[in-house]
């Protein structure tokens, strides 16, 4: 039923990284059928420079996921710019960084989002394949959960997620969505992520937060938002929560069909349970979705004109 998607022609944007604080240019570049996305460190001269967007080149997962390659290449930051993608149905795309990190832009997907839809979403030759879950697939790591579960009411992925903080700022907030282009648009594209005043020397003690501020991150102290203009929504935390899963999950090489339900979830717990659906080959299978109609020769462009 759905074929795969690159983008119609290239694109390009720049900003810090939030952790290096490193000044960065990403060039989004159409790729042909069946490559996925595909990072390529165009600053790294010595060696193979490309890195896969899936869960075998997963590396740390502290405070963000970064990937890295046979060769000890790295690219870190990289969820909000996978979540836009696989919010939007992009398949298959070559991301050139002059850099060790995706750069945070306003510290949600939406910069993202509107980059790629300038360029236009363009459908290929080539049916989608995506994952069926069968079989509930669970991880834990102390009070935090996740789970994979069948879904046959629904052909696509359906997240469900709790949060739970001390600071009364942001509580225990849940939201469930059924992701689709328009609810990725409307719900989670433009959810920022977050963080609290007393963590910031304790990161940039650790080599971490250096391009970290209010411009791209919401910054809570002592139950308040410190953010002079607020929240974007009233549960923005949870909604970002959701942007990091679907950026996380969309590191299984495929779209998934299923249930996502998490309890405090995070990037480390995100890569463990695509991990486990990975190495729990009886649990899902492939499915490609067919095509039913001949492909346009100028390809087709999602509609921006709501966003």
């Amino acid at each position: 039923m759905r074929r795969q998607h690159t983008i119609a022609g290239p694109a390009m944007c720049a900003g810090v990284g939030v952790h290096s604080g490193s000044h960065v240019r990403l060039a989004l570049l159409p790729a042909s059928v069946d490559s996925g996305i595909v990072f390529v460190r165009a600053d790294v001269r010595d060696g193979d420079n490309a890195i896969r967007a899936h869960a075998d080149c997963v590396g740390a997962t502290r405070n963000a996921t970064t990937l890295r390659n046979d060769f000890g290449v790295e690219i870190a930051t990289v969820e909000h710019l996978m979540s836009a993608c696989a919010g939007l149905g992009i398949d298959n795309l070559t991301v050139e960084v002059d850099g060790p990190e995706v750069p945070i832009l306003d510290g949600s997907s939406a910069p993202f989002v509107q980059v790629l839809l300038n360029a236009g979403v363009k459908a290929q030759a080539a049916p989608q394949r995506v994952i069926r879950i069968l079989e509930a697939i669970e991880v834990r790591m102390g009070p935090k959960s996740a789970a994979l579960l069948p879904a046959d009411d629904f052909g696509g992925l359906d997240l469900d997620v709790t949060i739970r903080f001390a600071d009364e700022a942001i509580g225990i907030q849940r939201r469930r969505v059924r992701l689709t282009p328009e609810s990725f648009l409307s719900e989670i594209a433009d959810a920022r992520t977050f963080g609290f005043l007393a963590d910031v020397e304790r990161l940039q003690a650790a080599g971490l937060g250096r391009g970290a501020s209010m411009d791209n991150a919401v910054v809570v102290d002592s139950g308040r938002v410190v953010n002079p203009e607020g929240l974007r929504f009233d549960d923005e935390f949870v909604r970002h929560k959701l942007l990091d899963a679907v950026g996380d999950l969309s590191l299984a090489g495929a779209p998934i069909c299923g249930r996502f339900v998490a309890d405090q979830p995070g990037h480390a717990l995100n890569a463990r349970l695509v991990r486990a659906l990975l190495d729990t080959p009886e649990a899902w299978r492939w499915e490609n979705e067919g095509i039913r109609e001949p492909v346009r020769a100028e390809g087709q462009a999602l509609a921006a004109a709501n966003y």
